[in-house]
């Protein structure tokens, strides 16, 4: 590989080389970032048995931290590399090779007066710091969307990753590096916690801090920086089965939202059932889900229709298990549920199931949330599966983007003005110029 000296370097030093390296990257060539991102993707291919066996030794390490209680189960789960899941890494990084450059679009165009044309043109952020938790793939999708929008990243994970992470980063870092096209600190990996305290303080050169993992973590950051702050705390997600529903199709969009990725933040927290359905169909849906190993703890009404799941404790509607356990409630209507949804959810993704057209409308209009579907999983809310090639993570914030965030997020813009020698003052004044404030159209 490479000589990647970066870990030399500390928190300070490498925040202060990455606002350098971000000015430098920011007009990068649209075909050689594609050709980066793919030489990128082969090399890991090329290298997947050694990326395997050094995130077989951080599991053998989070093993032992588990038994001692000082990481959660889903943060272990998470944690786990496949041949599989590298080739899903590869193909995102791919994709998002394939994507359009987010970067120097025009967005609008106005004509101001004859030669004074204004332009809205899309930009990188900067330098964003990464805060993650367990996953490593979360390197390689977030270098990659870094990558195409000319972004730099300080990139900080969890020690139970650490030996998984070193690898993904220094091959990223080889390719960038024998390019001889990006400074060193394009790509950042740091290791230390109390790292994290210090770029939270960073604000003249962090941009952005964007968040994955637990709700704790997501909680610190926000209360501990006054860098701009994008991701989710909570995953609170819902499913609604109204009186029109189809079992079948209900039953299989359940399971796939609890059980295909139970730790993951999309996966579904809390069935609601109308009244009408429950009477019919909650020992089947009761079944189904028993079939599969999940726990059910419910409101009275469900009990009393099925005594064997577990009473729900405290009213606790807003519980995140990020495992194989979901809570049912019987409600009344889909007002009920609407007015329970935007209570206790997180406002990341909820999803109504009916064949009532008209229902779907009303439910899709009045769930608050980043993601609102009828008659789908809740899975689906993830960027690669979006067609956004990958995704720097969830966004519940209802300011800059939203939901799964992939290129467009990790953009902003400037305004760029053309003039011939035009001043101001020749527009003030009761005999100054007027404004022509004509659109201009931009591709």
């Amino acid at each position: 590989m490479g000589n990647i000296n970066i870990k030399n370097l500390n928190v300070k030093n490498i925040a202060i080389k990455a606002r350098q390296a971000s000015k430098k990257i920011a007009s990068i060539a649209s075909g050689t970032k594609n050709v980066i991102l793919l030489r990128v993707a082969n090399l890991i291919e090329q290298k997947k048995e050694e990326i395997i066996n050094q995130n077989k030794l951080d599991l053998k390490n989070a093993r032992e931290l588990l038994s001692e209680n000082k990481i959660s189960q889903s943060i272990f789960n998470r944690l786990l590399l496949t041949e599989e899941k590298i080739f899903a890494i590869t193909a995102g990084i791919k994709n998002v090779a394939s994507l359009p450059d987010p970067v120097n679009k025009i967005l609008w165009g106005m004509e101001l007066d004859d030669g004074l044309e204004l332009y809205r043109v899309s930009s990188p952020i900067g330098v964003i710091g990464v805060i993650f938790e367990s996953r490593p793939d979360v390197i390689p999708q977030i270098a990659s969307l870094a990558i195409k929008s000319s972004n730099v990243v300080i990139l900080k994970g969890g020690k139970e990753a650490e030996n998984t992470n070193r690898v993904l980063f220094e091959l990223i870092n080889t390719v960038l590096i024998d390019s001889g096209l990006y400074p060193e600190n394009t790509i950042n990996l740091i290791y230390e916690r109390d790292d994290v305290n210090t770029m939270l303080k960073m604000d003249t050169e962090i941009d952005l801090i964007i968040p994955r993992g637990s709700n704790k973590l997501v909680k610190f950051i926000k209360q501990n920086t006054s860098i701009p702050v994008l991701g989710h705390s909570d995953g609170v997600c819902h499913i609604y089965f109204d009186e029109f529903i189809n079992l079948e199709k209900a039953l299989s969009i359940l399971i796939d939202s609890k059980c295909s990725y139970p730790s993951a933040c999309n996966s579904v927290e809390t069935l609601l059932v109308h009244k009408t359905t429950a009477r019919e169909y909650l020992p089947k849906i009761v079944e189904k889900l028993f079939e599969n190993n999940v726990e059910i703890f419910g409101c009275k009404r469900s009990q009393s229709i099925v005594p064997s799941i577990y009473a729900m404790k405290d009213d606790n509607w807003n519980k995140e298990y990020s495992e194989l356990k979901i809570s049912l409630k019987i409600v009344e209507n889909i007002e009920s549920a609407i007015e329970h949804i935007n209570t206790y959810g997180s406002g990341h993704t909820d999803t109504i199931v009916t064949e009532s057209n008209e229902n779907a409308l009303l439910f899709m209009n009045y769930i608050d949330s980043a993601g609102v579907y009828s008659n789908a999983s809740t899975r689906f809310a993830d960027g690669f599966r979006y067609g956004f090639g990958a995704e720097v993570g969830i966004s519940t914030n209802k300011i800059h983007v939203r939901g799964p965030v992939g290129l467009e997020g990790l953009v902003t813009y400037k305004y760029k003005l053309f003039g011939n020698g035009h001043i101001s003052s020749e527009f003030s004044g009761k005999s100054g110029k007027v404004f022509k404030h004509k659109l201009l159209a931009v591709d």
